[in-house]
């Protein structure tokens, strides 16, 4: 696919790297294409699929940042800011549940279930816009990445649902916020994709055919669809859209069935 948008000059920093099949990694490689250099951060665990997928990119910097780990996060970001310098984008793709609360009863959540998955989905989105902004330049965009389920009950989404109700809110707060510094904030809102996240989700091949069934075009979607949205975000196409919650799933949401 040829890339309309050209992002040269540009820089981003994509967090939720996990492999081939993350939407983070659809995006960081659809952001490349069009130009821009990339800064990812990874969590160690995944970092034998990871670091493979670097070479296909140009010139990228990298490191291990765990976003519950603050001294990750400062050590990552000093050297973004020694090696990478000012940047234009932050990609948030970042969430978490313990399996057990993504199945079965959402009222059996118990409480730290409930504060881990806040605190990785939700609030690490706060805390990288909060150390990203000495850096993020005028006119730049952050994006994080939702789904329907913030919205709506979808069986055995639970925790990570209202986790990702949270993180919508946040997303129009920070956008109240950073407004003023012509800072964009915006959430794309998915439809399923078989992601590494996506496989602790209960009954996650059903959603798959229920989306075919249901949604107005008939079919699902792909993560490079995802990466479409994202680089749409950031560009000067988007540059009067803040706040919003931007839906790529074949039509689902508007649907009464």
């Amino acid at each position: 696919m040829s890339v309309a948008i050209d992002l040269k000059g540009k820089k981003a920093i994509v967090f939720g790297i996990a492999n081939d099949k993350s939407i983070a990694w659809h995006i960081a490689k659809r952001l490349n294409d069009a130009g821009c250099r990339i800064a990812a951060g990874y969590q160690e665990r995944v970092e034998q699929l990871f670091l493979p997928l670097m070479k296909e990119l140009n010139n990228p910097v990298y490191a291990k940042c765990d976003v519950v780990d603050d001294a990750q996060m400062d050590s990552f970001f000093k050297k973004i800011q020694e090696d990478f310098g000012e940047f234009d984008f932050l990609i948030h793709s970042i969430a978490f549940a313990k399996r057990e609360h993504l199945q079965g009863k959402f009222m059996d959540v118990d409480k730290r279930g409930y504060q881990v998955a806040h605190e990785v989905s939700a609030y690490s989105l706060i805390e990288l816009a909060r150390r990203a902004m000495p850096m993020l330049k005028k006119n730049g965009s952050i994006i994080a990445m939702t789904y329907l389920g913030s919205e709506k009950a979808v069986p055995g989404y639970n925790i990570m649902g209202v986790a990702k109700a949270a993180l919508e809110s946040c997303v129009r707060y920070l956008a109240c916020d950073l407004g003023e510094k012509k800072i964009r904030v915006n959430a794309i809102s998915a439809g399923p994709i078989a992601t590494l996240a996506a496989s602790g989700i209960a009954n996650f091949p059903e959603m798959l055919l229920n989306y075919v069934a249901k949604a107005p075009l008939k079919r699902n979607i792909t993560a490079d669809e995802v990466a479409d949205c994202a680089l749409f975000l950031c560009s000067d196409l988007s540059k009067a859209i803040t706040g919003q919650v931007i839906f790529v799933d074949a039509g689902y949401n508007i649907m009464g069935i």
